[in-house]
C-alpha cells in the first residue's frame, strides 16, 4: 500500500509516498509523549500565540496551499482558498476564547472548595477524510490541543501532500517537534496506534463503515472516540418558502466541493404546491454552471476525486433511475481526462430508492414531492443518517418549531447548513458521535475532572 497524490482534472500521478514501517511509528509515538509531558501545563497564551503564528502562516500561504488542495482534491480555487481562510479563522477564534471555555467551574457544595477542572486527555489519533483536506483537521486540531493535547495524523491516502503540509505548517509555526505530527502507514498500523496505551483517544470523520470500525477497535481498548461520518441531509422548501432565496441556497448547497460534502443538501423535499416553479428554477440554476478546470476561477464544478467515487455515483443514479427516479439532467461521466462527473438532478425519488437511502457523494440531487409539511417532516426523518437538516419557510416561527423536529445534529431555517467554530458539529443515527467546535467540541477530548478541597 502507498499514499498517491493523483490531479483529478488529469487523471496524472503527481507523486507518489511509501507507507512508513513500525520504527516510523514509534518514534513519533515517543515524541508525541515526551512533548506532552513536557507542555501539557503550557499556558494558554503560550499555546494562543503559536496558533496566531499557525493563522498567520495559512494566510501568508493561502495561494499555495489552495492549489495544493486543489491539485489532490479538484474543488474549485475559489473554494478551496475558503477552505485555508477558515482553518485561519478557527486558529484565531480558539487562542483567543480556549482559556475561557476550560475554566474552572466551581460548584456549591459542603466542601471548603469544589470545582471541575478541564484538563488534557495526551496523545489523540486523528484519522482525516480528503475531501477538506485542511479544514477537517483543522477543526479537530485547533480545540484539541489548545486544550494541551498533541496528535499524531492519518490522512486519507489520495491526499499525502495536504498532510505533509499541515505537518509542516505546524513546524513551521513553531510548535514543539511532538505536537502534531503526520505518518503514512496502513490500515494495519491503524489498528495497532488505536490499542497503542500512549494514544488516548481517536477522533475520525469519513463514512459509516469506517466509523463502526474504528468504534469497535476504541471500544476494545476503552478509548474515546468522536466519529464524524456521512451524511444525506434534507432540504425541504414549503408552500409559503421565499423561492428564490431556496434556489440559490439549494444549488450553493449540493453543488459545494464538486458535491462531496457530508453536510451537502442531498434530499430535496418540496411542498407540492410549489414543486413545479422550484424545480425550473433549480434545473436551470444547476444546468448553467460552469464545469472545468477547478484552477479556473470562473469554474464551478470540478471533477471528482478519484475514478473509483465517480464510478459508484453513477451506479447509484442508474440504480435510481431504474427504481422509477425521473432523470432531469446529468447523469453522465463527462468525455476526457479527469473524473468529471455532470451535475444531475433526479426527480420523483421516494424513499424506497438508492437516492433516498444511500449518501450520494458527488454532483447529483434527489427530488421527492410531498402533499404537506407533516409529510416533509416525516420524509426528511426517514433516514438512517441525521447530520444536517435545511427548511425553508416565510414564517420564521413555525420553521424554528419543525427545526427541533428534524433528527439532525444542526438544523438551519432560510440558509444553506455549515460548519462554524462558534457553534458545535457533529450528527446523530449512522452520522456520529460527540461534537466538534464550539466550547462543546473542545471537551470532547478533555477529563473532565471533579476536585473536593476540605
Amino acid at each position: 500500500m502507498s499514499y498517491t497524490s493523483l490531479n483529478p482534472a488529469t487523471g496524472h500521478v503527481i507523486a507518489t509516498m511509501s507507507c512508513q514501517g513500525p520504527d516510523a511509528v514509534e518514534d513519533a509515538l515517543v515524541r508525541a509523549t515526551a512533548t506532552y509531558a513536557i507542555h501539557q501545563y503550557d499556558s494558554f497564551a503560550t499555546r494562543g500565540a503559536l496558533f496566531e503564528e499557525l493563522a498567520e502562516l495559512l494566510e501568508r500561504r493561502l495561494e499555495a496551499l489552495a492549489a495544493l488542495i486543489v491539485s489532490e482534491v479538484g474543488k474549485p480555487i475559489r473554494q478551496a482558498r475558503g477552505e485555508v481562510r477558515k482553518c485561519a479563522s478557527a486558529c484565531r477564534y480558539y487562542a483567543a476564547h480556549a482559556e475561557a471555555f476550560l475554566a474552572n467551574e466551581t460548584v456549591a457544595t459542603e466542601a471548603r472548595t469544589s470545582y471541575v477542572a478541564f484538563d488534557p486527555l495526551g496523545t489523540i489519533l486523528a484519522i482525516m477524510p480528503w475531501n477538506f483536506p485542511f479544514w477537517q483537521l483543522f477543526r479537530f486540531a485547533a480545540p484539541a490541543l489548545m486544550a494541551g493535547n498533541v496528535a499524531i495524523l492519518k490522512h486519507a491516502t489520495n491526499v499525502p501532500r495536504c498532510a505533509d503540509a499541515i505537518a509542516g505548517l505546524f513546524r513551521d509555526a513553531g510548535f514543539p517537534a511532538g505536537f502534531m505530527q503526520n505518518l503514512y502507514v496502513e490500515h494495519e498500523a491503524v489498528e495497532a496506534l488505536i490499542a497503542d496505551p500512549r494514544i488516548q483517544a481517536v477522533t475520525l470523520t469519513g463514512s459509516s463503515r469506517a466509523g463502526r470500525s474504528v468504534a469497535a477497535l476504541a471500544g476494545q481498548a476503552l478509548k474515546k472516540v468522536v466519529l464524524e461520518l456521512g451524511g444525506s441531509d434534507a432540504f425541504i422548501v414549503l408552500a409559503d418558502a421565499d423561492l428564490e432565496a431556496a434556489v440559490e441556497a439549494a444549488v450553493a448547497s449540493r453543488m459545494q466541493n464538486n458535491g462531496q460534502s457530508c453536510i451537502a443538501a442531498k434530499r430535496f423535499i418540496l411542498d407540492r404546491s410549489i414543486a413545479d416553479a422550484f424545480l425550473e428554477a433549480f434545473v436551470a440554476r444547476v444546468e448553467a454552471l460552469q464545469v472545468g478546470d477547478p484552477m479556473a476561477e470562473t469554474t464551478d464544478i470540478g471533477p471528482m476525486a478519484r475514478a473509483d467515487l465517480r464510478d459508484t455515483l453513477h451506479e447509484q443514479v442508474l440504480r435510481t433511475v431504474q427504481e422509477g427516479g425521473r432523470l432531469i439532467t446529468g447523469g453522465k461521466a463527462l468525455a476526457g481526462p479527469g473524473f468529471y462527473y455532470a451535475p444531475t438532478v433526479i426527480g420523483d425519488v421516494e424513499p424506497e430508492m438508492t437516492a433516498f437511502q444511500e449518501e450520494l457523494f458527488g454532483p447529483v440531487a434527489a427530488v421527492s414531492v410531498v402533499q404537506d409539511v407533516d409529510e416533509a417532516i416525516y420524509f426528511a426523518n426517514r433516514s438512517r443518517f441525521g447530520l444536517g437538516g435545511t427548511l425553508f419557510t416565510r414564517d420564521r416561527a413555525r420553521g424554528e418549531m419543525l427545526a427541533r423536529q428534524l433528527q439532525a445534529g444542526c438544523t438551519f431555517v432560510n440558509a444553506m447548513v455549515r460548519s462554524d467554530p462558534r457553534l458545535p458539529f457533529g450528527g446523530v443515527k449512522e452520522s456520529g458521535i460527540g461534537r466538534e467546535l464550539s466550547h462543546f467540541g473542545m471537551r470532547e477530548f478533555v477529563n473532565i475532572k471533579s476536585v473536593w478541597v476540605e
